[in-house]
């Protein structure tokens, strides 16, 4: 068996210039804007990418090789230059999409964004990457639960419950709008990347689950990863719980 994975994440701040757009609020402060918007979890129209993680793997004699992995974000380039490349690496590939919660979300908010800034991304039809109940694009987030919602947990405690690191430091999801207000860009992409790493991670678990991998291919994939890491510790210490005789770095 051969193919490619892109295994990914977005991390978002509220489009306060497109709620105000679609709502008849041009011109009020955004301080004004939050207090229309109230406290609800933003509609996926109105989530401005960040930055987009992911870690992209190939399978070669029975292994996945980790190629790249990332998280590049809006301190770099522009949200659109974002968009641009991954769908075209996306075009170039067309690999297996994995995501934890891609499907309710991550894939959604994409697809809107690339429109929004007039993206061209035919790689995202080159597979029925928008069905849900198809490999092509895999959520595990819904085939771990069945697709049914009690049987749903958190990519931390199922990473934690599996003896995987999760979440190392007090940065999660809802921490995200408040870094990107004090200018922590990196700091985001810096999560986005580990939580890419954590999914590829529970994705090979679940390969093996599904007889895709047998016990010793699963080893040699997890031993890829570790020596990926290990070469890029220098410059990627926000990395270091997932080699083992490392200790996380919480601050």
């Amino acid at each position: 068996m051969s193919g490619s994975v892109i295994v990914w994440d977005l991390e978002t701040v509220f489009d306060l210039k497109g709620f105000a757009a679609a709502n008849d609020l041009v011109g009020k402060t955004d301080e004004e804007l939050r207090t229309a918007h109230g406290d609800r979890f933003p509609k996926h129209l109105y989530h401005s990418i960040i930055c987009i993680g992911a870690v992209v793997a190939e399978r070669t004699e029975g292994l996945w090789h980790v190629k790249a992995s990332g998280a590049p974000h809006i301190g770099e380039r522009s949200e659109r230059e974002l968009i641009e490349t991954f769908v075209g690496k996306i075009a170039e590939l067309q690999p297996q999409l994995v995501t934890f919660n891609g499907a309710g979300f991550d894939l959604p908010v994409l697809r809107y964004r690339a429109m929004l800034h007039g993206v061209a991304a035919p790689g995202l039809s080159a597979r029925p990457y928008f069905n849900r109940f198809t490999d092509d694009a895999i959520d595990l987030c819904d085939v771990l639960s069945s697709f049914r919602s009690p049987a749903r947990a958190t990519l931390h405690e199922i990473c934690r419950v599996m003896g995987l690191p999760g979440k190392t430091g007090d940065l999660d999801g809802s921490g995200v709008a408040s870094l990107f207000a004090q200018g922590r860009i990196k700091d985001i992409s810096d999560y986005c990347e580990t939580d890419v790493v954590n999914t590829y991670r529970l994705w090979l678990r679940y390969d093996l689950f599904r007889g895709r991998l047998t016990p010793a291919q699963f080893a040699g994939s997890e031993a890829d990863l570790d020596m990926h890491i290990r070469e890029r510790l220098s410059v990627k210490p926000h990395l270091g719980a997932f080699v083992s005789n490392i200790e996380p770095k919480t601050g």
